[in-house]
């Protein structure tokens, strides 16, 4: 199957929207667009064709664009099933396991609720592109504002699944911040420390830590180790249940 063409903007302070495209066709998809005026000033200059909106979550800065942008473009708008009801202007109801079809390439939608409750991602699998909104970022996961700490964990768990090779693209800049936390959990993690190098590094010259590779995060990000044994035993926390661990995790970001 055909893979698919990605570009990345800032919409919004640390947000970020994606355009994916299948070439063939020049069919596009617009995924979480915070504002219409960024998406259509990165569209433009593209010559790419759009057609559909992906909302991943209800958020505003996931949806706010989507009534001008439907509007512009006579775009439908795609988002998760348990929260129809709270997508602007929604066309299509996604969920976890069904295809998504963007010209000829396909891309799976994965069920990943917690941070809300009806929050899905997309898997383009021929590119090893995931956009999964706030359920995974650098280093981090979006906080549990609907779901229970036992579904946001099989929702990390579902993503850890997929191949390392992945590259992830969350919708914001949270890695400065992230990335402290992760340290002052496990100091003496080599391969977090290597990446800390890394993500300094990007981050004086001014450039966007995201995509990550989730080969990376599965070493590295707190929120998909927590049945880790050896990551428990540096933490405190050694036989404990992988929800009380993940749980206790996202209290202490919170309270970060």
């Amino acid at each position: 199957m055909p893979k698919v063409e990605i570009e990345q903007f800032s919409a919004a302070r640390d947000s970020y929207t994606y355009l994916v495209r299948h070439r063939g066709s020049n069919s596009a998809a617009i995924i979480d667009p915070s504002f219409s005026g960024p998406t259509v000033d990165a569209i433009s200059p593209l010559g790419w064709r759009p057609v559909y909106i992906i909302n991943t979550h209800h958020h505003d800065d996931q949806t706010g664009g989507n009534r001008d942008l439907k509007q512009a473009f006579g775009l439908r708008v795609c988002g998760p099933a348990l929260e129809a009801d709270k997508i602007p202007d929604i066309d299509r109801k996604l969920t976890g396991g069904e295809t998504f079809k963007l010209g000829e390439a396909e891309g799976k939608i994965i069920d990943v609720g917690g941070h809300t409750v009806g929050h899905i991602a997309i898997w383009f699998h021929r590119t090893n592109a995931l956009f999964c909104g706030d359920a995974l970022l650098v280093l981090g996961c979006g906080r549990r504002l609907e779901g229970s700490a036992a579904q946001m964990w099989e929702s990390l768990k579902r993503l850890r699944e997929l191949p390392p090779e992945t590259q992830v693209y969350c919708a914001h800049e949270n890695t400065k911040t992230n990335l402290a936390f992760a340290l002052e959990l496990d100091p003496g993690n080599r391969k977090l420390q290597e990446r800390a190098d890394e993500i300094h590094a990007a981050l004086k010259r001014g450039d966007a830590t995201v995509p990550t590779l989730l080969g990376d995060e599965v070493l590295t990000n707190p929120f998909l180790r927590a049945d880790d044994p050896t990551f428990q035993e540096v933490i405190g926390m050694a036989g404990a249940d992988p929800v009380e661990v993940f749980a206790t995790l996202r209290k202490k970001r919170d309270d970060f």
